[in-house]
């Protein structure tokens, strides 16, 4: 397939220059044939992917919908054996602006909770805190601009901030990841240079995407915080429809190896997550290693339609 490289240095017009202060994105892209035939204009292009809200608002919107769920936690030991496991099915139902989320068929096995009822794993809990409301949740918008994410005051609610920046905002900074600083943030100046950009033009599910791919440069391959992050854009509102990342970063306090995948389904003119997958590998000092997969499938309620 033919290629070519485009280093998007171009002088913008004095309008672009007064109106589009954030995409001065001034690495290399690599743009397949497909692409080229499309008129694709790279500038307006990276303004869409770093101003991006659709992937926030479909996870924002998915907790004002019902839904029924397929929820699979696997913990695995050193040997990769399965040591704890939580199967279950969820209703998530919505009313009066309140969502509850109800489990059923529930299977359990080793020590996936505490005694007292709590989650036995880290990563299951903050998992819990995103997908379950035992209680009622009130008080829910989808609407992400001017939103105002609490990061709260204990540590774990500092945490579950923290994953839910790295599940909505892939490719952005993560804020209070000590020793991280701004590796995470990959359109930062002193980060985009150590990655290579493609856009190419695929089908996904029957949808015609936008296919952006970031991965390190050879050289930085241990320097990054992003081993790969593929992001599927639908090509006629540029909306996300799939996404997988991986990611990993050492220091002598923690480390982690985490991949994700996403997926998204269009239901009456909204965007919502359908399939989520995350496998992750941590470690903190003076705590035991977690790995821990999560599956979960969702079903909308056909009144979405």
């Amino acid at each position: 397939m033919f290629q070519i490289i485009l280093n998007f240095t171009t002088v913008h017009s004095s309008r672009a220059q007064q109106y589009d202060t954030i995409s001065q994105f001034k690495e290399p892209i690599t743009l397949d044939s497909f692409v080229l035939k499309t008129n694709f204009d790279i500038q307006s292009f990276i303004r869409r992917v770093r101003n991006d809200t659709t992937f926030y608002k479909a996870f924002k919107s998915m907790k004002l919908a019902d839904y029924h769920a397929v929820n699979d936690y696997t913990v695995l030991g050193k040997d990769k054996k399965v040591v704890a496991s939580m199967h279950c099915k969820s209703q998530q139902t919505v009313k009066n602006g309140c969502r509850t989320t109800k489990q059923t068929e529930k299977k359990v096995t080793g020590d996936f909770y505490k005694a007292n009822g709590n989650y036995n794993y880290y990563t299951a809990d903050l998992f819990g805190f995103l997908f379950f409301a035992p209680q009622p949740e009130c008080n829910l918008s989808d609407i992400v601009a001017g939103s105002n994410d609490n990061k709260g005051k204990t540590r774990m609610e500092k945490n579950k901030y923290e994953l839910k920046q790295l599940m909505f905002n892939p490719g952005s900074k993560v804020e209070g990841v000590p020793m991280m600083g701004d590796k995470a943030a990959i359109f930062d100046k002193d980060e985009m240079k150590k990655y290579d950009f493609k856009v190419a033009v695929a089908t996904f599910e029957g949808i015609d995407c936008f296919v952006f791919t970031i991965k390190p440069k050879s050289r930085y391959a241990h320097k990054t915080v992003y081993n790969e992050l593929i992001t599927w854009f639908r090509k006629s509102d540029y909306s996300i429809v799939a996404r997988d990342y991986s990611l990993s970063y050492h220091t002598f306090v923690y480390d982690f190896d985490v991949t994700m995948k996403v997926r998204m389904l269009q239901m009456g003119g909204k965007l919502y997550p359908s399939h989520i997958y995350y496998d992750g590998n941590w470690h903190i000092f003076t705590k035991k290693r977690e790995r821990l997969q999560v599956k979960m499938d969702v079903t909308y309620d056909k009144s979405l339609k």
